[in-house]
């Protein structure tokens, strides 16, 4: 059973008010799961419960600096994918009005539970949700482009994009759709086709939402459009470490020097190495040791490439072709690193 689901468990047996089993319970699980903020926040509550105020207090401190450690999504994705967030609370919250109140014939609840399983991962039960809000609201369109992320995630892009062109026919301007839709193109190799509905995205995303423009520029690899969509996000959230990075990787591929800026505060976490690297005081090989999950290597794979190619362009085309081979179609690395390849290959 994975730490959301004893989580579920121990939030049900809560409620039998065995307050030290349950305080014992999620103490354990906090001790296999210590980055779930909903079982730290929960432990919290239990010891609390029990008079521990000031262990519960250092709890809350916690889940509270984890929650602001949580890497939103691009926000050139739809709502639900660019809201990734621990949504075990939301799901516990709509399923109890699903049950109980007049909610179950309101489609709109239904998206709302499947857009937090999505923003979660758990793509399968938020194909059943949307499902059922379909059936009770046919006309809800962008439900139909929510299936074709949840039928992405889950690798089955055939069905990913029926579900895309389907809602593209009612709402052809829909950015998010477009941005979908895109990706599934990339997904099954298709990269005129996704630079296409990238093209389209752009033309339709206003020049207000500059960090959405940034992303879709990025994916396209076309980093002098980029730059100027960056220079607002910057503007906008100087302190977004990303944005910085970004910042860096179209000034470099652009052939510009970039100005210098404070990043003290921004190299002690993640992407703070890839800064770091881009300054010259990381190594590329420091910089991959401490990408600690799949997606992380990913980004120091590209930002790697990215710094070597002044200097040895064969060692970044080999660098960018493991991002292609190993990162999710979704990423904004993965993209653009296609590009980087088509561009030098051709």
């Amino acid at each position: 059973m994975g730490p959301d689901a004893r989580y579920l468990q121990s939030r049900l047996e809560a409620r039998a008010g065995n307050l030290k089993r349950t305080e014992q319970r999620f103490a354990e699980l906090v001790a296999s799961a210590p980055s779930l903020a909903p079982a730290v926040e929960a432990h919290g509550e239990a010891l609390d419960m029990i008079g521990q105020s000031a262990l519960a207090a250092a709890k809350y401190d916690l889940a509270r600096r984890l929650r602001s450690q949580t890497r939103r999504g691009a926000p050139d994705r739809c709502f639900a994918l660019r809201n990734r967030r621990d949504a075990i609370e939301e799901i516990v919250a709509y399923t109890a009005v699903l049950r109980t109140g007049p909610d179950k014939r309101r489609p709109l609840t239904y998206v709302a539970r499947g857009n937090a399983y999505l923003s979660m991962g758990y793509a399968k039960l938020a194909l059943l949700d949307y499902g059922v809000a379909l059936s009770l609201g046919p006309e809800l369109h962008e439900v139909a482009a929510l299936r074709g992320e949840a039928w992405a995630m889950l690798g089955n892009y055939p069905k990913a994009l029926g579900a895309f062109d389907a809602a593209l026919r009612a709402r052809p301007r829909d950015s998010e759709i477009l941005g979908g839709r895109a990706i599934v193109h990339m997904a099954m190799g298709r990269l005129e086709a996704a630079d296409a509905d990238w093209r389209r995205q752009l033309d339709v995303l206003p020049h207000e939402q500059a960090a959405a423009r940034a992303c879709v520029a990025l994916r396209l690899a076309d980093y002098a459009t980029a730059l100027s969509a960056l220079q607002d996000a910057v503007q906008k959230a100087p302190n977004d470490p990303y944005w910085r990075l970004y910042q860096l990787t179209a000034l470099r591929r652009c052939a510009r020097t970039a100005e210098p800026f404070q990043c003290d505060a921004m190299v002690a976490a993640w992407p703070g190495p890839l800064l770091s690297l881009h300054a010259g005081s990381l190594s590329v090989d420091e910089a991959l040791k401490q990408a600690d999950n799949p997606g992380r290597r990913a980004e120091a794979l590209f930002q790697a490439g990215v710094v070597a190619w002044p200097a040895d362009p064969e060692r970044a085309r080999g660098l960018w072709r493991e991002v292609v081979d190993k990162a999710p179609p979704s990423m904004i690395e993965h993209a653009a690193a296609r590009h980087e390849l088509a561009r030098s290959a051709g």
